[in-house]
C-alpha cells in the first residue's frame, strides 16, 4: 500500500514538471510564468524617474493578484486593458503550494520569498496573509462553500448574476472531495449530537451537516485564483509578478481627488508608475485583501487625519472609517487522541448549527519529520496552525523550552486530528494602524476576540458541542480509544500552546477562560473598508474618482461557513457589473 502511494505521488510530481516544462515554451517563445501574459515587474518598460511621454496606459489597473483579483482581471480584460500586479510570485510548480500533503509546510516558510507572510495581531494571535499571485487560494484548506441567501441580500447583490459568478468559478477550479474516514466518523458524530439534517454534499450554505467543495482535486493538487486567468484575454491582460505597489497617484486639481495610477517597485527595488489612460471611466482597483487594502489607502493618503500626520503622509483625503471595524472569526480547537493513523483531511464536513457556531474538522497534520521535528525559523504547523515565540524572545533557552513543551505533548494527540469550532459573525471589532511607511511590513493589526459576551458564550456553547463530538460512539469506535473526559481533551488543547496569549491556571475549568486562553484564526478576517463608511455600494471610494476597492476589506461579516468562494465570486460579479455598466453607456453615447 506504501510503496503505491508513493508511486501515485511521484507520478503527480512527473505530471506537475511537465506542465512546468510544457508551460514554459510558448508556440512564439519562452513563456517564465505558464502564461504569456505574466512577467517579472523588472520587465516593466516604464521607470518612476522617465519623462517618456509615450508610456503605456491602462483602462483598469489592479493591484493584488489574489481570490478577487485574479477573476476580475480576467473578466475586464474581455473589453478592455488590464495591469494586474502582484507582490508575491506565481504559484505554479511550488510544491508547498500545489499540494494538500504541504499545506502546513506553506504556513511555516516565513522565508521573504514565501507564498504566506505572518503577522502577529496585537491580541497575540499567529495570522498570515498571502503574498502569491492567486492569494489566499493559494494557502488555505481549500474548502468551498456559497454565502447564503440573507447575505447576498444585505449586501445588494443581484441574485442572478451572483448565480452565473459562482458558476463561473465552480466549473473552472472546484470539486468535489473524496471523503477522508476521519470526516465520514466526524460526520456521523455531529449527527449523533443533533445537528441535522444531513445535506449530503452541496455548495449551498444550509443549517444543519454537509460535505462542502474543495479547490483540491481527487490526486491533492490544488486548484487557485491564478488559474482562472486561463479565461483572460491574453492581448489586452498583462500581470505583473514580484510587483508591489507603494502608493496610488491622484490629481488633486478637482473637487475630488482622481486616481491617476501607481507607484510600484519591482523586484530588484527599482521604481516604476503605471498610469490610468485619460478617460472618466478608467479605473484603479485595489484587491489587496482586508489588510493590505486598508493599509495601501492610508500610505496613499486616504484615511485618519491624525493618523497620517504621525507619519508625515501628505493627506489626500480624511476619512476616519479606513482600517476599522476589522473583525476576525474567533476559532478554538480541541484535540482527539487516537490509537490508529488517520489519512490527511483539511475541511471537508461542516455542522452548521443554529446557535452562530460552525463545527468543522481536519485530520493527518501532525508531529511528522516535516513539522515538529523541522524549526522552520522557529515555526512548527504540527496541529495546522503556526506557533511561534516572538523575535524579542527568541533566546536560546525560550528556544529550547518551546521543544520541549511540544515533546512533552502526548504523542497519540498528534497521531489523530483536531474538532474546530468557530464563531459566526461576531460582535467584536478591531482596526488595523500603520506602524511605518514602508508597505512590505505588516500593519498592527487589532481584532479584540471576545471583546463582546455574545462571542464569548457562543464560543464556550460551541466548545461543549465539540466534546459531545468527539466523545460521540462514532468516533471513539474510530480513534480506538476510551470516551475521553472533556477536562483530558481541554487540557491537550491548553498545552499544545497554538498563540501567544498567556495562560491561566484555570483553563481547563473555565471554558470562558479556554476561550479566550486558546483562541486562534482561520484566516477569515475581514472589514477595514466598510461600504458606506469608505466605499459606496459599487465599491467605488467615497470622496475620490477613479479608485474603486473589490476584496474582504469591505465586508462586515464573513460569508458562510467559508468566504473563499464568495470572494472568488466577487471577482467575477463586481468585473461583470462593471462592463455592463460602462458598456451600457458608451452604447447610450
Amino acid at each position: 500500500m506504501a510503496a503505491s502511494v508513493g508511486a501515485v505521488k511521484l507520478f503527480i510530481c512527473l505530471v506537475l514538471c511537465l506542465n512546468t516544462l510544457s508551460s514554459l515554451q510558448g508556440a512564439k517563445g519562452f513563456y517564465e510564468f505558464k502564461y504569456p501574459f505574466i512577467k517579472r515587474a523588472s520587465s516593466f518598460s516604464s521607470s518612476f524617474t522617465s519623462s517618456n511621454t509615450a508610456e503605456a496606459a491602462y483602462d483598469y489597473i489592479i493591484v493584488g493578484g489574489g481570490t478577487a483579483g485574479c477573476p476580475l482581471a480576467a473578466t475586464l480584460s474581455q473589453n478592455f486593458s488590464v495591469l494586474l500586479l502582484e507582490r508575491g510570485g506565481v504559484p505554479f510548480s511550488n510544491a508547498n503550494v500545489s499540494f494538500l500533503s504541504n499545506f502546513h509546510i506553506a504556513l511555516a516558510d516565513t522565508s521573504p520569498t514565501s507564498a504566506s507572510q505572518p503577522f502577529i495581531s496585537t491580541d497575540g494571535v499567529i495570522n498570515a496573509r498571502a503574498r502569491v499571485l492567486g492569494g489566499g487560494t493559494c494557502i488555505n484548506a481549500g474548502f468551498y462553500t456559497r454565502a447564503n441567501s440573507d447575505f447576498i441580500g444585505r449586501v445588494g447583490w443581484d441574485a442572478r448574476l451572483v448565480n452565473e459568478s459562482y458558476l463561473w468559478v465552480e466549473k473552472q477550479i472546484v470539486h468535489q472531495p473524496k471523503l477522508a474516514h476521519w470526516q465520514d466518523a466526524f460526520k456521523d458524530s455531529l449527527l449523533d449530537v443533533g445537528v441535522s439534517p444531513y445535506n449530503g454534499f452541496t455548495f449551498d450554505h444550509i443549517y444543519g451537516t454537509k460535505v462542502g467543495g474543495t479547490i483540491f482535486d481527487r490526486f491533492g493538487r490544488r486548484h487557485t485564483a491564478a488559474e482562472l486567468l486561463a479565461s483572460a484575454n491574453p492581448k489586452m491582460l498583462t500581470v505583473l509578478v514580484y510587483a508591489t505597489v507603494q502608493k496610488v497617484l491622484f490629481d488633486k486639481t478637482g473637487k475630488r481627488p482622481r486616481a491617476m495610477g501607481v507607484i510600484f517597485k519591482d523586484e530588484n527595488g527599482k521604481q516604476h508608475q503605471a498610469l490610468l489612460k485619460n478617460d472618466r471611466r478608467s479605473e484603479v482597483i485595489l484587491s489587496s485583501g482586508a489588510v493590505g487594502t486598508p493599509q495601501l489607502l492610508m500610505l496613499s493618503g486616504i484615511g485618519p487625519k491624525a493618523e497620517l500626520q504621525k507619519l508625515n503622509i501628505s493627506m489626500v483625503l480624511h476619512n476616519e472609517f479606513v482600517g476599522q471595524g476589522m473583525a476576525d472569526n474567533p476559532m478554538n480547537s480541541v484535540f482527539v487522541p487516537t490509537n490508529r493513523p488517520v489519512e490527511q483531511s483539511l475541511i471537508q464536513t461542516v455542522g452548521i448549527t443554529k446557535m452562530g457556531v460552525y463545527i468543522e474538522a481536519s485530520s493527518g497534520f501532525g508531529q511528522s519529520k516535516d513539522s515538529i521535528h523541522c524549526h522552520h525559523g522557529i515555526l512548527s504547523a504540527e496541529i495546522g496552525q503556526l506557533s511561534t515565540i516572538p523575535p524579542k524572545q527568541r533566546t536560546p533557552e525560550a528556544i529550547e523550552a518551546f521543544i520541549k513543551r511540544k515533546r512533552d505533548l502526548p504523542h497519540e494527540a498528534f497521531k489523530g486530528g483536531f474538532i474546530l469550532e468557530k464563531i459566526s459573525r461576531p460582535f467584536s471589532a478591531g482596526h488595523i494602524n500603520l506602524v511605518n511607511t514602508n508597505i512590505d511590513d505588516n500593519p498592527s493589526v487589532t481584532f479584540n476576540y471576545f471583546a463582546h459576551p455574545r462571542d464569548l458564550q457562543r464560543c464556550v456553547d460551541g466548545i461543549r458541542m465539540a466534546a459531545k463530538v468527539i466523545q460521540s460512539e462514532h468516533f471513539t469506535n474510530f480513534t480506538k480509544c476510551d470516551k475521553p473526559t472533556v477536562e483530558k481533551l481541554l487540557n491537550l488543547s491548553v498545552k499544545a500552546n497554538i498563540n501567544l496569549v498567556p495562560k491561566h491556571t484555570n483553563d481547563t475549568k473555565s471554558l470562558e477562560q479556554f476561550c479566550k486562553d486558546t483562541v486562534i484564526t482561520i484566516w477569515h478576517y475581514h472589514g477595514g473598508c466598510h461600504i458606506g463608511k469608505v466605499v459606496n455600494p459599487n465599491h467605488k471610494v467615497l470622496g475620490t474618482n477613479r479608485l474603486r476597492i473589490v476584496d474582504g476589506s469591505t465586508f462586515s461579516e464573513s460569508p458562510g461557513t467559508n468566504p473563499q468562494g464568495t470572494v472568488l465570486m466577487m471577482g467575477r460579479y463586481m468585473g461583470t457589473n462593471i462592463l455592463m455598466r460602462r458598456l451600457r453607456k458608451a452604447a447610450r453615447v
